[in-house]
């Protein structure tokens, strides 16, 4: 680096490091064991990188960075791929042997991914070391064996490697010379001196001491010869075993090339091979593996510089959570309500179930694409069941593009279909509509639609009573029913949860879009009179963030999903967190690591172009531990994307990434709500009961226990317990129309009661 002048400069470096290692990445080697006489202690099981690291630390005159180790084979074979792109095979045939192969990875066990291929590294030097070669070996090669560094081990290595050949041939020639078969039966000290002979010596006999005749030149170079030929067809054996194992992973009929080994076309007739001699060594191919190990971890930190705007540090989700606080509180408050994004509705729903509700009871429960239809059958005393029976019907696009007269026509024929299906068309039942979408209510049979989301757009309906919209739509089918109550999806999904766990107080929708409600107590409900109890209140936290609240959070990402959603600048927050859009921020990642040449090969697929393609459903499937990476591609080419092992791996980590936030700042919300009640009733601890539904929540295989971690870690003072509702929102719905209908016969009583007071 002195004679360079670079020594100021740190620059990647590559190792050629030429002895067994283990490694798990390329920038990380554990010695196996110490081969051609090197026996250094300390360093067999250690890490020889991290040992080359400190010993440059120590010097302390200059940095580098090291990118690569790798064995001299590797090297070699990169060398000569630089100038023939058809090697696939490197051997050392020198001091030591050994050869490397690309292998297929989908025979590669050891190393996760089943696509494309990988350099082995064989370290044939030890075959053999098992008995293998027991029957080839002579007692020469015993003998060499018993007097080295490592018996017993490299036994390959000492047949066929430049270190022993000029030992075997010594060996041999001193049999020969006490056996009086060469130089007259003199045996000289120089002959006896083991390592006198070195494999580029083995004709000079002059170094023996020893004055042969012309016949014992003869004998020698012929005991030369069988030694280095022995040598040839022992590697050249063990290539063929390579090449065949090529032939048969490439499922071809013959291997292409130039010029062929004579012992290897006999060994293996079906396969060509060119020999290139790397004439620049090992350590132009550890510079070329160094060159892309740099461009892979220059690409790896870009990707993850790209992914670090979706990772949110503890103080950030602690700011998330109290700036909902400040959501909610102007929510709350009459001043502050018109201009609140968190619209806090009230419900009217002002208590839970109490078990005494009985009856049947329909239940309609619209909240995106599918609409279902249910009878509830509730039975009341010590054995309390709830009976259900449903049907789901379908909402093509144009129903939900179209007129709001055309949707409630429909929903009033499904209902008719559901009656008729259960031969009830004459009963007339009480009947609680999930409606899962903003609405103003002032009553709990009233609700006006404040806007859409989820994709629907039908004309004339918002600021309409859609409860007068569906008695409406009734009243056009010429049937009867009884609307008792209009319910929110989340306040229906906590009901069900309640009639099970009392403790219940929230209810969380996280799937197709997100929400929650809860009791607050009513004194804080500026907008509804009275101050004594609780009312259930729908949060509509959908639009938190629409007033540019989450702005420093926002990424590009979530942006172009924005622009180009039905409803621009509206419900940012689900936008973040909700089923419907996680897919769609996948897919811009994805979008613009392609353009940058890290993905797909840089080629953009008209079906990565294809809005809405990447169903969150994808990522619950990709983000699976039990999912291997074939899989992982199986999913990308269903979607039409011709994905490599590499591009499988940034997918997933892209899908990890998206859900992790959506998880966090749900959670963060949630910790932000169940503090609220905590100090709304004074308490220094809170117990309380989630009720919770979604397809995000329940299929996702991450997002509810990061969700919960969350939780607990941004409201310690709260223990929060998680009910999944498995009935949905349509058994809450009825539950509420059950509360409602022993509420009015509770007010019918006492006015009746009122009113003979005054007669009396």
């Amino acid at each position: 680096m002195e004679k360079q002048k670079i020594k100021d400069k740190k620059l990647p470096v590559g190792f050629t490091f030429s002895f067994p290692c283990a490694q798990t990445k390329l920038d990380e080697a554990v010695l196996v064991t110490w081969t051609k006489k090197f026996k250094v202690s300390g360093v067999e099981g250690m890490d020889v990188v991290k040992l080359l690291n400190k010993a440059i630390k120590k010097r302390g005159d200059y940095e580098a960075d090291i990118m690569a180790v790798v064995n001299d084979t590797t090297g070699t074979m990169m060398t000569c791929g630089f100038d023939d792109q058809r090697c696939e095979v490197g051997i050392i045939i020198g001091t030591g042997t050994n050869a490397c192969y690309m292998e297929e990875l989908r025979h590669i066990d050891m190393v996760e991914g089943d696509e494309g291929r990988m350099c082995i590294n064989t370290e044939w030097g030890a075959f053999g070391d098992d008995g293998s070669l027991e029957d080839l070996r002579t007692e020469f090669d015993r003998e060499i064996d018993r007097g080295s560094l490592n018996p017993g081990k490299q036994l390959f290595e000492k047949m066929a490697s430049g270190m022993f050949m000029g030992e075997l041939v010594r060996l041999i020639l001193v049999k020969m010379a006490k056996e009086g078969l060469l130089f007259e039966g003199r045996i000289t000290p120089e002959l006896l001196t083991k390592g006198k002979i070195e494999t580029k010596h083995v004709s000079i006999l002059t170094r023996l001491g020893v004055e042969p005749s012309q016949e014992d030149c003869v004998a020698v170079q012929h005991v030369c010869t069988i030694v280095s030929f022995r040598s040839a067809n022992l590697i050249a054996a063990t290539l063929g075993g390579i090449l065949t194992r090529l032939k048969d992973n490439k499922g071809v009929a013959r291997l292409y090339a130039r010029r062929l080994h004579k012992t290897v076309r006999r060994l293996v007739p079906d396969s060509d091979v060119r020999f290139l001699l790397s004439e620049s060594g090992s350590a132009k191919g550890a510079a070329m593996v160094t060159a892309v190990a740099y461009r892979l971890a220059d690409q790896t930190r870009q990707i993850a510089q790209t992914l670090a705007e979706f990772r949110l540090s503890k103080a950030q989700l602690l700011e998330v959570k109290k700036r909902m606080r400040t959501e909610i509180e102007n929510g709350l408050g009459k001043k502050t309500h018109d201009s609140a994004t968190v619209k806090m509705l009230p419900t009217y729903v002002r208590s839970t179930p109490d078990g005494t509700e009985n009856g049947d009871f329909l239940a309609l429960d619209l909240g995106g694409t599918n609409f279902r239809v249910l009878l509830v059958k509730i039975r009341s005393g010590k054995r309390r069941t709830v009976e259900m029976h449903n049907k789901i019907y379908a909402i093509p696009i144009e129903v939900m593009q179209g007129t709001g007269e055309e949707l409630f026509d429909h929903i009033v024929y499904c209902i008719s279909d559901f009656l008729d299906y259960m031969g009830m068309k004459s009963a007339r039942l009480p009947l609680g509509f999930t409606f899962s979408f903003p609405c103003h209510q002032k009553s709990l049979d009233a609700g006006i639609l404040v806007n859409w989301t989820k994709g629907f757009k039908c004309t004339d309906c918002e600021g309409e009573d859609v409860v007068e919209l569906l008695r409406e739509g009734i009243k056009r089918k010429e049937f009867d029913l009884d609307v008792v109550a209009v319910v929110n999806d989340t306040v229906g999904t906590m009901m069900t949860c309640a009639y099970e766990e009392p403790t219940c107080e929230v209810g969380l929708i996280a799937g197709t879009g997100s929400n929650a409600c809860y009791m607050e107590e009513m004194r804080n409900i500026e907008t509804v009179e009275g101050n004594e109890g609780r009312m259930c209140v729908n949060m509509e936290w959908g639009a938190f963030g629409d007033n540019g609240c989450l702005d420093d959070i926002r990424t590009q990402y979530d942006c172009a999903v924005d622009e180009n959603s039905l409803n621009e600048g509206k419900q940012r927050y689900e936008k973040m967190c909700s089923g419907m859009y996680l897919g769609e921020i996948v897919r811009n990642i994805l979008i613009d690591l392609t353009k940058r040449g890290f993905l797909f090969r840089g080629k953009i697929s008209e079906t990565l172009k294809t809005r809405g393609i990447f169903e969150t459903k994808f990522l619950s499937q990709i983000e699976s531990d039990r999912l291997a990476l074939l899989q992982v591609r199986a999913i990308l080419q269903q979607l039409g994307l011709d994905s490599t092992c590499d591009d499988s791996i940034i997918v997933k980590e892209v899908c990890s990434t998206v859900s992790l936030r959506a998880a966090q700042i749900c959670g963060a919300g949630m910790a932000g709500v169940v503090d609220k009640i905590r100090e709304n009733r004074g308490l220094d601890h809170l117990d309380v009961t989630v009720g919770v539904d979604g397809t995000l929540y329940k299929l996702h295989p991450h997002f509810s226990r990061i969700f919960h971690q969350t939780v607990k870690e941004l409201a310690p003072k709260c223990n929060v317990n998680f009910l999944l509702s498995e009935d949905g929102s349509g058994k809450g719905a009825a539950l509420i129309t059950a509360v409602g209908c022993r509420q009015r016969r509770v007010t019918r009583v006492i006015v009746f009661w009122w009113n003979s007071h005054l007669i009396q």
